[in-house]
């Protein structure tokens, strides 16, 4: 079987990994294509998925994203013609479900926060398969027609990307970050996102709040590393960094975004959440279990060296989300 799978996003680099290594060892024929657009080609470069880049990230306003769709879809129709590709798998990526929806290629979906409307409005019209946590509720899903194409996996999807993953102190050196001190790691908020419009000021107090100790801050554009860089008393990586590793050896991390979260809480670091957009349904349920902390005062962010415990992961297999992604072309059994 020939399997294309489409990156938009750096998150989508990890999330995929080791799905395209679960089809390649079945024997099926994957190609891979990346936008230009935060640390996709970077991650793609790291760990070894060989990619092309076709498009870029077009901008945060809803017009530019509009044309951004249209003039990559058409990209990614113009370079998917005349593959035989069989199957299209993206993680909210508009752009691969439109060209392989003009090509007639079954697609599925997948993703973890059911409030970006827009892009599951797309998504989940064209796919026919919608891969989602069990934690998200199929009621959130109706108004984007996905309760028919619905396919649920339990727990977070970083237990099973991470599933493999183990620490490498090697980052701690890049950074020159010194192990006795404590480790705080920060991740801006998504500002280019549909769902984040707005200016997230407890962010900007916690900035203030860990400038000068040893904070690790993650942007996720030029633009925020250049206005972290000229305002001084941060650790900002000029590139791609091993940043599940970092996530794995800090004592405390704070991020605006999703992913970065939900990754601390499977690799067992404490973790603040800084998102004022609408509190998804795995969140929720991340922080009703006390797993996860929204960030209410930031005077109560204790900047510390924590115990280190023995820290019980929960691993899950990637083949079982392997195997809903293949639904339309027979799930389980194409592998």
């Amino acid at each position: 079987m020939r399997v294309w799978i489409d990156l938009t996003n750096s998150p989508h680099v990890l999330v995929m990994r080791p799905v395209i290594g679960v089809l390649r060892a079945c024997g099926h024929e994957v190609s891979v294509t990346a936008r230009d657009f935060a640390q996709t080609l970077e991650l793609c470069d790291r760990l070894g998925v060989d990619a092309e880049a076709i498009g870029r990230h077009r901008g945060g306003r809803l017009g530019a994203k509009g044309a951004g769709l249209v003039s990559r879809s058409l990209a990614l129709t113009r370079w998917a013609r005349g593959r035989g590709l069989q199957l299209a798998l993206g993680h909210g990526s508009n752009d691969v479900s439109v060209a392989a929806a003009l090509l007639r290629i079954p697609s599925s979906t997948t993703f973890d926060y059911e409030w970006a409307s827009v892009q599951h409005l797309v998504n989940c019209h064209l796919a026919k398969s919608v891969v989602v946590p069990e934690a998200i509720p199929p009621s959130r899903l109706e108004r984007y027609g996905a309760a028919r194409k619905l396919e649920r996996y339990p727990g977070l999807k970083e237990e099973y990307y991470l599933a493999d993953f183990t620490p490498d102190p090697a980052v701690l050196d890049e950074l020159s970050l010194d192990r006795g001190e404590p480790i705080l790691v920060v991740r801006t908020p998504p500002a280019v996102s549909l769902y984040h419009r707005f200016e997230n000021p407890i962010f900007a107090r916690v900035l203030e709040r860990v400038r000068g100790a040893q904070a690790v801050v993650l942007p996720r554009t030029p633009a925020q590393r250049a206005e972290l860089a000229a305002s001084g008393g941060f650790i900002v990586p000029e590139r791609a960094i091993d940043a599940q590793s970092l996530i794995a050896y800090a004592d405390l991390v704070i991020s605006a975004g999703g992913t970065m979260n939900r990754e601390a809480v499977a690799l067992g670091t404490p973790v603040y959440s800084t998102f004022e957009g609408r509190m998804g349904a795995v969140d929720e349920q991340l922080i009703a279990a006390g797993r996860l902390h929204q960030l209410r005062d930031v005077d109560t962010l204790e900047l510390r060296k924590r115990a280190r415990e023995d820290t019980q992961r929960i691993r899950r297999d990637p083949r079982e989300l392997t195997a809903l992604l293949c639904t339309p072309v027979g799930g389980a059994a194409a592998l």
